[in-house]
């Protein structure tokens, strides 16, 4: 009341829409055109004259700012020689200048770049660099970054950089710039820790490719160049028979001490459990820098839920502990979603309370909050992304399995009821492929299921597709190469180790190969090209152990144990994180070291346990693994030893045993409490 009868007027802020300054900039630019109220001319090389106004030149370039405004000048500067300009190119400008817009293509953006550095506007100029960073492919990005750093476009540049490292597997196949680097482009690209390779055969492909393409030139630099390669990470069969054999380096006197470091290495790899004192990992063993990080959050470990957070390092084949946990405690039987360099942490079970709340992790601040929390509670929740919305679907709430799901908006922080499945699902699994969702599986309250679903979100719509093969609750699905990969799960007798995949363009169902350990309620994601299956239940407990699949190969290897015991866990992956370095190995020298320790600490496991040598096949088994290691040791040592007496004869090739299966290392027994607490939550559905 008191302000109103105060008698002040307040003066009223008006601010102008850009609709506006458009009309008013329209407005110039017509004025220019028609060389009216004009008060500069720009005379080209060619004698052509373009009448402009010198504010508006000055407004958006430091070139014209200076020269008209400079008390250099006796008197007013308004005539302006621009030498190097053709009439088109100014005309480009100009027109960015008055009406900032710009029209670029392939065939202009460079000769527009380069007049918008001389004229220093620098609003053109971020444009263009702008325009050849969105043009980025594997054909064109070394002359890119070439031209970037030529002309000091520094973001330019670093853009172009990033590029190259991340996709230079699909470089070395596709580009024929490569092949004309300068010995030392070509070794800052492959010397980099950021190269982007899963095996350090690519790298040398592309030496190779580098001398063939100027032999006699070129063949002088392969040590300069293999010096570049981790030759230590190098299959074994493949050095001996394609690097230390090749022409190149065998002709190459100078190459011979990296020969035998790399010998020796080897062999040491082979007898590292033999080795007395801290064995140090060489630099041509010390893997390089991932670009794609996997977490593994939350899950069941101990008899009780847990909030533990470990990342994989595939390049170093380690997992690394997170300390930046949820403060507000653990979770289990939830599912993950990422959208940028945020993690969703969705629904799940505290093994009390059945949670709608969720909670948002960004990787690149360490910071958590809580988000909006869904329409209903959902322990056992699948779900997928899908253009950057979340999809949250089915679940158990302590009550009822559910047929409903929702989709998170995250720039509206608000959760969207979509339209139902067909069928109520819990521990079911979800995932992505084409523009649609897939679900497959989990239990409806009275048996597993084998049924699969997929919704079209252009028609808010649920569809059957073919029933999978084998009945799977506590089930992981996966889009890989164009199908549904269906893995694991329990079908209502035990926890199975089988896989399917879907093909949606046949409608059916196709077996894959076993995993080695049955398992069901684990993590799983595809990183490096391949499929990853993490942690889990295997009916008697619950394991760490990882397992990945490569569709190249059809078959599993091992991968490294995560560093603790957990089912019920959600896994997803963070790519091109800028920090990525908080959160892979940080001790590379010591790998070999902590491989010893642990290989020792198995050994001693296997013995206390009375595996070793406990039965005739167990025997058998062990002394053809044995002679094949010795085989391999005894041909590395050969091939040592010739390179250091090189005047004698090489060795003959050692025989080969047949390869045999290696046993798996059997599961250290955990708490049957935590075995319980699975089972007793498995039976609340």
């Amino acid at each position: 009341m008191g302000e109103a009868n105060s008698g002040v007027e307040k003066p009223m802020e008006i601010s102008v829409g850009r609709s506006m300054s458009m009309q008013a900039m329209q407005a110039l630019f017509e004025l220019k055109e028609n060389s009216q109220l004009c008060d500069a001319t720009l005379v080209l090389d060619d004698g052509s004259e373009v009448f402009v106004h010198r504010a508006i030149l000055c407004a958006c370039s430091a070139y014209f700012r200076a020269l008209f405004t400079t008390i250099l000048h006796t008197k007013e500067k308004n005539r302006i020689q621009l030498p190097g300009i053709t009439k088109e190119m100014l005309q480009t400008l100009l027109v960015y200048a008055y009406l900032r817009k710009l029209d670029l293509n392939d065939e202009n953006v460079y000769s527009v770049l380069i007049a918008a550095d001389y004229l220093s506007i620098l609003g053109a100029l971020d444009l263009c660099c702008k325009y050849l960073e969105s043009t980025l492919k594997p054909t064109n990005c070394i002359s890119i970054l070439a031209f970037a750093r030529s002309h000091f476009c520094q973001n330019l540049a670093e853009s172009c950089w990033k590029y190259i490292v991340r996709n230079f597997p699909l470089i070395a196949v596709q580009s024929r710039e490569i092949l004309n680097l300068s010995l030392k482009e070509l070794e800052e690209i492959i010397n980099s820790d950021d190269l982007n390779v899963k095996s350090e055969e690519v790298v040398w492909e592309v030496i190779l490719k580098w001398i063939d393409y100027s032999t006699e030139e070129r063949k002088g630099h392969i040590v300069e160049l293999m010096k570049c390669i981790r030759l230590g990470l190098l299959d074994t069969q493949f050095f001996l028979e394609r690097v230390k054999d090749h022409p190149y380096v065998a002709s190459c006197e100078a190459s011979r001490p990296m020969i035998i470091e790399t010998l020796k290495f080897l062999y040491d790899l082979e007898m590292i459990t033999h080795r007395d004192g801290e064995v140090v990992t060489p630099e041509i063993a010390r893997p390089r820098v991932p670009h794609e990080i996997l977490f593994a959050i939350g899950g069941w470990s101990g008899g009780s839920p847990t909030n533990f957070i470990e990342t994989y390092d595939t390049r170093a084949d380690r997992w690394v502990k997170v300390e930046e946990v949820d403060a507000t405690g653990p979770r289990a039987y939830h599912g993950t979603a990422v959208v940028g360099f945020n993690i969703y942490v969705i629904g799940g079970f505290d093994g009390m309370d059945y949670f709608n709340s969720c909670r948002c992790f960004n990787a690149v601040t360490k910071a958590w909050k809580e988000v909006a929390p869904m329409h209903s509670k959902r322990c056992y929740v699948s779900t997928a992304v899908l253009d950057d919305q979340i999809y949250a679907m089915g679940g158990y709430d302590g009550h009822h399995r559910q047929n409903t799901a929702e989709k998170y908006d995250h720039k509206a922080n608000q959760w969207t009821l979509i339209a139902p499945m067909n069928m109520q699902r819990s521990d079911a699994s979800a995932c992505t492929l084409n523009g649609k969702i897939y679900i497959t599986g989990g239990f409806n309250g009275q048996e597993c299921m084998h049924s699969a679903e997929v919704y079209d979100p252009e028609l808010n719509q649920w569809s059957l597709i073919a029933p999978m093969r084998s009945r799977r609750s506590g089930v992981s699905c996966i889009a890989y190469h164009e199908q549904v990969y269906v893995i694991g799960g329990f079908n209502g007798i035990s926890r199975m180790c089988s896989g399917e995949k879907y093909n949606p363009q046949t409608n059916t169902w196709t077996a894959i190969p076993d995993m080695y350990n049955p398992r069901s309620n684990f993590a799983i994601e595809v990183i490096d090209d391949m499929i990853f299956a993490i942690g889990g239940f295997n009916g008697v407990t619950t394991i760490y152990h990882v397992e990945c699949y490569d569709e190249k190969t059809n078959e599993w290897y091992e991968a490294t144990d995560m560093n603790i015991y957990r089912s019920a866990l959600s896994a997803c992956v963070i790519d091109a994180l800028p920090n990525v370095q908080d959160y892979i190995h940080k001790h590379r020298d010591r790998l070999m070291e902590e491989k010893r320790q642990k290989m020792i600490a198995l050994e001693n496991q296997r013995n206390m346990a009375g595996i070793v040598n406990n039965n005739n096949n167990n025997q058998q088994e062990n002394i053809v693994a044995a002679v094949n290691a010795n085989m391999q040791q005894l041909n590395i040592l050969q091939q040592l030893n010739a390179n250091l007496n090189p005047a004698l004869p090489p060795a003959a090739p050692p025989v080969q045993a047949a390869p045999q299966p290696v046993p798996n290392p059997q599961p250290m027994d955990v708490d049957d409490v935590e075995e319980d607490n699975i089972n007793n939550v498995e039976n609340i559905q």
